[in-house]
């Protein structure tokens, strides 16, 4: 049976595992998804959650500077051993978070580090824009429900879509990044800073500036 691409994305977004052994899987169970699913747990692929319990009090803290000075970010990934946080593997993938932060602007790492207080007026916000859009009531919270999904993407960590590889999101990286290495990996904190950022900026308007001295000079 010929594996598809489509196939071998939907077996990757459901476990998590590489798109090799995806392919392997569905190559080994004849494309049937649910026994190549089957196939990638009882292999240990697809058993990244399993290690989510285990302490990882050691890894790296990473910084990364962009746009010449212009952003900078310093993350915090662990992972369990020594050993582990200094194999080019582990490095590899701490900057890989550092650039993502770089470039997406995360607020948060994950849904659960966002306050109550913060989703209850975003909530409050879209359900508002849903009834001044004319929105019957009736659908008004499935809408507001899908809005906060694509809220969460803009805001956590773990929900953006990956910058290196846009058709999977962060977090599925990272199950992925832990089936392979074989240690519970956590991104605990990370802080942005960007140059001016909450500062008010001079605004010249150098044509007029010129005009106004045009103006002078004439009179």
């Amino acid at each position: 049976m010929s594996i598809s691409a489509s196939m071998v994305k939907e077996l990757r977004e459901r476990t998590g595992a590489g798109m090799m052994d995806c392919k392997k899987a569905l190559i080994e169970t004849n494309g049937d998804i649910e026994k190549a699913a089957d196939y990638l747990r009882e292999k240990g692929l697809a058993a990244a959650a399993k290690k989510a319990g285990r302490i990882a009090a050691e890894g790296r803290v990473e910084s990364y500077i962009h746009g010449a000075g212009r952003i900078g970010v310093l993350v915090e990934v662990n992972c369990e051993t020594d050993f582990v946080a200094k194999t080019d593997e582990f490095k590899t993938f701490v900057r890989d978070i550092a650039m993502q932060i770089a470039a997406s602007k995360p607020d948060y790492v994950s849904k659960e580090d966002v306050p109550s207080e913060v989703m209850e007026k975003e909530r409050a916000i879209l359900r508002a824009q849903a009834l001044n859009e004319g929105k019957p009531e009736k659908i008004v919270d499935k809408m507001v429900s899908g809005r906060i999904d694509k809220y969460y993407k803009e805001i956590c960590l773990l929900e953006q879509p990956f910058v290196k590889d846009p058709d999977i999101t962060v977090k599925q990286m990272l199950t992925e990044k832990i089936a392979t290495i074989g240690e519970n990996i956590s991104i605990r904190r990370f802080s942005r800073f960007e140059l001016g950022e909450g500062l008010q900026k001079r605004q010249d308007d150098l044509a007029a500036e010129v005009e106004a001295a045009t103006r002078n000079i004439s009179n």
